[in-house]
């Protein structure tokens, strides 16, 4: 494999998703478009560093890891983390908000507000709708009160997610019912802090944005890369971290969680045609995920 590269994950900008290369251009992702890649011959899998800097000892992570990172790095990374809780001081305003990714799965959650949507590009959100925006602890505060005043949690497994995909409800007013129910409780509640400033309910819809609509069930997910491993295939869909390809020879469609292309060293798919080879799981039905968490 003469050229190689290494791919930093999936982007959500205006024009919608595109793959990020480390010192090198983005690939946009438009429907229809071929995602193609061959996985380096005897390589292996190497941390992707934190915060900018790379892994000192390039460390081996394992291939199914989403995160990429040994467990040094990973340290470093939450170190600084809004998510973990390490950056009580950080004066940028955050919005919460409330998303949905198919029925009886809602979240609550918070986001700086200069990210605009993205965060809930990158999650995956089907729909979503705006709480409030105010200083990053009074919005952690009413995520909080959230999460035990109306049952909702702050994160929602992506086996989930995509498990519904092909077979979420056609209308927006359908998509948004559940959100727009739990708006209404939640700006009921007493308890907010005086300084969040409290959103209408507006439902901002991503059906369409991620190309959801008459989607193809899939027949499998991608497990993990490996070395001499590869993908060609047509993307049909892509939310959050994840792309659905169409891999022909009757192959249907399969989910490729990007995640797991980072830290490898990649390649052009060097065969004619689509194809796949690389391991790739039966895909769950929702009642399967939901009995293994339940």
């Amino acid at each position: 494999m003469a050229q190689v590269w290494k791919c930093s994950g999936l982007r959500w900008s205006v024009d919608g998703p595109v793959l990020v290369w480390r010192d090198g251009p983005t690939s946009a992702l438009p429907w229809g478009k071929r995602v193609a890649f061959r996985v380096a011959e005897g390589g292996a899998r190497a941390c992707v560093g934190a915060r900018g800097h790379a892994c000192p000892v390039g460390a081996p992570v394992p291939g199914r890891s989403t995160g990429a990172r040994c467990e040094e790095c990973a340290r470093l990374d939450r170190a600084h983390s809004v998510a973990a809780d390490t950056m009580a001081d950080d004066p940028r305003p955050y919005r919460v908000y409330l998303a949905w990714f198919g029925p009886g799965m809602a979240k609550v959650g918070i986001t700086a507000v200069e990210r605009g949507p993205a965060r809930l590009l990158e999650q995956g959100a089907v729909c979503f709708s705006w709480l409030g925006a105010g200083p990053l602890m009074a919005a952690r505060r009413t995520e909080e009160l959230l999460r035990a005043a109306l049952g909702v949690p702050d994160r929602i497994p992506y086996a989930l997610k995509r498990a519904v995909r092909s077979a979420l409800p056609a209308g927006a007013a359908e998509r948004a019912a559940e959100i727009r129910e739990l708006h209404g409780r939640a700006t009921a509640l007493p308890g907010w802090p005086e300084s969040l400033e409290r959103a209408p309910f507006r439902p901002v819809d991503h059906l369409d944005v991620f190309g959801l609509a008459g989607l193809p069930a899939p027949v499998g997910a991608v497990g993990e890369l490996v070395a001499g491993g590869g993908v060609s295939g047509e993307l049909v869909a892509a939310a959050g971290p994840d792309l659905h390809l169409a891999v022909g020879d009757g192959g249907g469609v399969v989910v490729l969680d990007t995640r797991l292309m980072t830290g490898w060293g990649l390649g052009p798919w060097d065969a004619e045609g689509d194809g796949l080879t690389l391991p790739v799981r039966e895909f769950e039905s929702v009642r399967e995920v939901q009995d293994g968490l339940f």
